[in-house]
């Protein structure tokens, strides 16, 4: 029990130690419906690849990504970190091959509203950090976001319901809806779970793509925290009133993160009898 605590202690110093604070910082000042992201300004968004781009992803270590669950279909996945332009090879990619793939035991494939749509993926090396690749901040347990805070969704994905896939990193700002709105009965209703963070809506969304990748929220101590993980949209199209995109609450799944980490290094490190 004593390593279980030296061990999270170890990790969460040595996250918050040297994390959420990008050398090129967001244009964040005229984002309302989507736009092109600064290049490297989110350097903790990775591109999650099996035969082809299919999710989003958050380095919060540097051989720990965060996804979601139902982005885990394939046997084989690599991320690419420092990715910006999909169809240009930039010259700081570093893409590095998945060795563990841990998704939430609660998780249900059949049901992406019943919730723990959350999986960490263990890298067969650890990034190389850098100005274009960094760690985001993890919030503590069950910290809470709160009503028309301004967060960001960036990723791939579509820019439109049935439109093009962005070639390019986009950004969106999306304001956090609160659970008391967002579980209305003419809302999200008793889809919306308090482990759930709802943000955005209407014109402001995530779209197909973006699954995965991180709902970015900027701490009163100035470092940017993976709030949410991408999870959900309404089947009629990503930009439906009083339907805003639904993110795994990270700030509820700590324990479990923090359980992962440590029992997976622990096996790894433990001394063979």
């Amino acid at each position: 029990m004593y390593l279980y605590f030296v061990f999270i202690l170890l990790i969460f110093v040595y996250i918050l130690s040297g994390c959420g604070e990008p050398n090129y910082e967001p244009n964040i000042s005229r984002v309302v419906n989507g736009e092109e992201a600064r290049p490297y300004s989110w350097p903790w968004q990775v591109s999650l690849e099996s035969f082809f781009p299919t999710c989003g992803g958050t380095l919060i270590a540097p051989d720990w990504v965060l996804t979601a669950a139902h982005c885990i279909t394939f046997h084989t996945y690599r991320v690419v970190l420092a990715e910006h332009d999909m169809n240009k090879e930039e010259g700081p990619e570093q893409s590095i091959m998945v060795a563990k793939m841990i998704i939430h035991p609660k998780w249900n494939d059949n049901c992406v509203s019943c919730g723990n749509d959350i999986a960490l993926l263990k890298l067969e090396k650890s990034a190389v950090i850098n100005d274009k690749v960094q760690l985001a901040c993890l919030p503590q347990y069950n910290a809470a976001v709160t009503h028309n805070q301004p967060c960001y969704v960036t990723g791939w994905g579509r820019l439109y319901s049935g439109g093009p896939q962005a070639t390019t990193l986009q950004q969106a700002l999306l304001p956090v809806v609160d659970h008391s709105v967002c579980s209305q009965s003419d809302w999200w209703g008793s889809s919306a779970k308090t482990t759930m963070v709802c943000a955005g809506g209407e014109s402001k969304s995530a779209c197909h793509g973006d699954s995965g990748g991180p709902l970015n929220c900027k701490g009163r101590d100035g470092r940017w925290y993976v709030e949410g993980v991408t999870s959900f949209v309404d089947g009629r199209g990503c930009n439906t009133p009083k339907r805003p995109t639904v993110f795994t609450r990270v700030a509820s799944f700590i324990p479990w993160i923090s359980e992962t980490y440590v029992m997976l290094r622990y096996s790894c490190n433990a001394p063979h009898l």
